[in-house]
């Protein structure tokens, strides 16, 4: 086989696996990227922003209730959260 009979199957030879994945979806966008890193907030933020000054203010007991609730890694529930 020559040199120039090569060169066609080399180029020939495609990554299926390449083309069929989808492209990883963004992290959502943080309030600390938007006020720190001074990032413009994306239509998605915004959205949830709005939705969330909708919702009711918590009180502080059912705060610290939701903070136990929530013991973190450690599971221990005396360090909330």
């Amino acid at each position: 086989m020559s040199r120039s009979a090569e060169v066609p199957d080399a180029a020939m030879s495609v990554d299926v696996n390449a083309s069929a994945s989808a492209p990883a979806a963004a992290p959502r966008q943080t309030i600390e990227q938007i006020l720190v890193e001074g990032q413009e907030p994306t239509e998605e933020f915004l959205e949830e922003w709005i939705a969330g000054q909708d919702e009711p203010e918590l009180s502080d007991e059912e705060l610290e209730r939701q903070a136990l609730e929530a013991p973190g890694e450690d599971g221990d529930p005396s360090t909330p959260e």
